[in-house]
């Protein structure tokens, strides 16, 4: 990673539009944001980027301290009194108008979905940032964390998501793989949970051979295990953006990088890969390095074939940019440059097949872009100011 560094005008003014987002997607009766542009539905994984970008902007002087505050006191307090699944945990979905649990449809239910630990964990990092750092707030946090029962989802060093099967019972399931694991589990480890196995790299490492690269994947196989072990940008980006990365972590986002690089080399394919939202069915795909034995594999969530939505990720351009500014970053960043909405925010990325810009415009790719802006100004995010 290279050291932090002033911005220039025009990247304030990218900073100044992906904000634009956030401030027409703020919901006034929780303080919640949707998750995509319009839709009134979020994750804690969307509400955690919120807080980041929240807390980008503070440090990016675009939003007074006072409006800063005000924000954060807002969607604490809804945090603070949603109702939780099972009376110990987040729901997967919330309502950003009411506050109330639904499905991933955005339909009421009663009871929740269950918890994800990767988009708690995530959640987390803002928490520990807005306590060291803003130390106003820290009751406000202590507000919402005093009602987790976070011993659920922490067990023998791992971590554990929870579904409703098809019986209607509650199931604990390990949660994460190589990348988003290890991520997710360091805001945890900072707060004194034995995170000890999510954060053991070599139990599930392996590697496959990218144009002469050895990327890292998870053996796990997803046919046993239920879950699909993508290789793609995000986690390795905000390991290193959030936490600063460790030794581990440093070589592995460098090769998970480098394998994009290498492809554009190859077959001049211009590459920066991420899971995202598309603006046509199915919505949602995870364009990955690697995953369920394919190099360059796209899929959907169900492991559906989605290679026509292959992409350039807006976020991902950003972030590696941030991180490492080479000259491959600086020319994915001059391609992406104009993806967005003046008025909107920036739009998702841009489709390889057509060249067409894929117009999903949401909380996590205007979130990541500005925490990339601030961390290329600042440096890290999580070191106390």
């Amino acid at each position: 990673a290279v050291p932090p560094r002033s911005l220039s005008e025009r990247e304030m003014g990218w900073a100044r539009i992906a904000w634009k987002y956030f401030e027409s997607n703020v919901q006034p009766t929780t303080g919640m944001v949707n998750s995509v542009d319009g839709y009134p539905s979020s994750t804690m994984w969307d509400t955690a980027s919120y807080l980041m970008a929240l807390i980008a902007v503070e440090r990016l002087a675009i939003i007074s301290l006072e409006d800063f505050d005000a924000r954060l006191s807002a969607i604490l307090r809804t945090l603070a009194g949603i109702p939780l699944f099972e009376e110990s945990l987040p729901n997967k979905s919330y309502d950003t108008v009411s506050g109330n649990m639904t499905d991933y449809n955005n339909q009421p239910t009663q009871g929740g979905i269950g918890w994800s630990a990767i988009d708690i964990g995530r959640l987390l990092v803002p928490f520990n940032i807005v306590v060291w750092n803003y130390p106003e707030h820290t009751r406000e946090v202590q507000a919402v964390l005093r009602r987790w029962r976070l011993e659920r989802m922490v067990r023998d060093g791992l971590l554990f998501g929870a579904a409703i099967n098809e019986k209607q019972e509650t199931v604990l399931l390990q949660e994460g793989r190589i990348g988003y694991e290890e991520y997710a589990a360091k805001s945890l480890g900072l707060m004194g949970w034995d995170v000890s196995g999510a954060l053991k790299v070599e139990d599930f490492l392996e590697w496959v051979d990218v144009y002469g690269l050895q990327v890292p994947y998870d053996r796990r196989d997803p046919e046993i295990y239920h879950a699909h072990n993508y290789v793609v940008s995000e986690p390795y980006m905000l390991d290193g953006m959030e936490f600063g990365w460790d030794e581990v972590s440093r070589v592995l986002a460098y090769l998970v990088y480098a394998a994009q690089e290498e492809r554009y080399r190859h077959t001049n394919i211009l590459t920066a890969v991420s899971e995202d939202h598309i603006d046509q069915p199915p919505y949602f795909v995870y364009n990955s390095v690697f995953t369920n034995g394919k190099i360059w594999n796209c899929i959907t969530e169900k492991g559906e074939d989605a290679s026509r939505f292959k992409s350039i990720s807006t976020k991902a351009v950003l972030g590696w940019y941030a991180l490492y500014q080479t000259p491959y970053t600086e020319q994915l960043l001059e391609h992406v440059s104009s993806l967005f909405d003046p008025e909107k925010g920036w739009y998702s990325g841009e489709y390889e097949a057509s060249g067409q810009p894929n117009k999903a415009i949401t909380c996590n790719t205007n979130a990541i872009i500005l925490e990339s802006l601030c961390y290329k100004r600042f440096g890290s995010m999580l070191r106390i100011k």
